[in-house]
């Protein structure tokens, strides 16, 4: 049975990639076209409920749900790619570093981890915060080296399990170098781990961005952000409820489509769960 056929007849990896995909489909065609440039405001419709003219209403500004939330998208992809992107590569980095060479170099690298540990994505962002003032560049920073330390010690985890495999040592005893061992045999042979983990660190960094974002420490305006719209929504819970609704489920779709995939992925990628099956 094909790789496909598998992927489609697994239900998590099938709802979470068609999730996955609304998102990145939502955030493209935002790109060239929304209803409204999702800035522009209307005093007169202010509140206004669901029309033919806006599909999901106004907020209290006037300004059009729908537009806010394709364009809202955009941030959420954005702050998803770099900040993983940060992560990755300078945790893989690490983590194959601290296998590679062990000793003293394995635990300065460990106990560094640990000690980034200390400080998660939201109190980072609070100091960067007061430091260099709210924006989403602060946000990606924050949330990419709360990232690093997870995928240090999943690398580091992983690749030793591979390095006390018979291959590795037939290729330590013909004369490969550590690196090359590295290159060739380790992060080959991890590369599925760190991909699932990269999926369910993706969701993780919506919902950090999310958070920052409702705090006023991440996107500010005028550019919309779920988060932020979550905030501005409170003071009109009772009289727009749905205000509130709409970003909180593009949230909840969004990080839940992401860990679903991450949890097909990790079925599909591990041949003794894909034999199970």
């Amino acid at each position: 049975m094909s790789f496909a056929t598998r992927a489609w007849r697994h239900k998590s990896f099938a709802v979470g990639a068609v999730l996955t995909l609304a998102l990145i489909l939502a955030a493209l065609v935002s790109l060239v076209w929304s209803p409204y440039p999702p800035g522009d405001i209307d005093i007169p419709n202010k509140l206004a409920g669901p029309t033919a003219a806006h599909w999901l209403g106004t907020d209290s500004l006037g300004r059009d749900i729908a537009s806010q939330l394709l364009v809202g998208s955009q941030n959420s992809i954005v702050v998803g790619l770099i900040a993983v992107g940060i992560g990755m590569g300078f945790g893989v980095a690490l983590g194959a570093l601290a296998s590679a060479r062990r000793g003293w170099v394995e635990e300065l690298v460990m106990r560094a981890s640990d000690f980034t540990f200390a400080f998660p994505a939201l109190l980072s962002a609070i100091m960067l915060t007061a430091i260099y003032g709210p924006g989403l560049v602060m946000s990606i920073v924050a949330i990419g080296i709360f990232n690093i330390p997870v995928f240090a010690r999943l690398t580091r985890g992983a690749a030793n399990a591979v390095w006390a495999r018979e291959y590795v040592l037939a290729a330590r005893a013909a004369g490969k170098g550590p690196w090359r061992i590295t290159v060739d045999h380790v992060l080959p042979n991890i590369a599925s781990v760190l991909i699932v983990q990269a999926t369910i660190s993706f969701a993780t960094a919506i919902l950090a961005e999310a958070a920052l974002s409702y705090l006023g420490l991440g996107t500010q305006p005028p550019q919309p952000s779920w988060g932020r719209m979550l905030n501005e929504a409170q003071a009109q819970m009772f009289q727009a409820p749905m205000l509130a609704v709409y970003p909180g489920v593009a949230i909840v779709l969004s990080v839940l489509g992401l860990n679903l995939l991450g949890d097909g992925l990790r079925d599909l990628l591990d041949p003794r769960l894909s034999r199970s099956r």
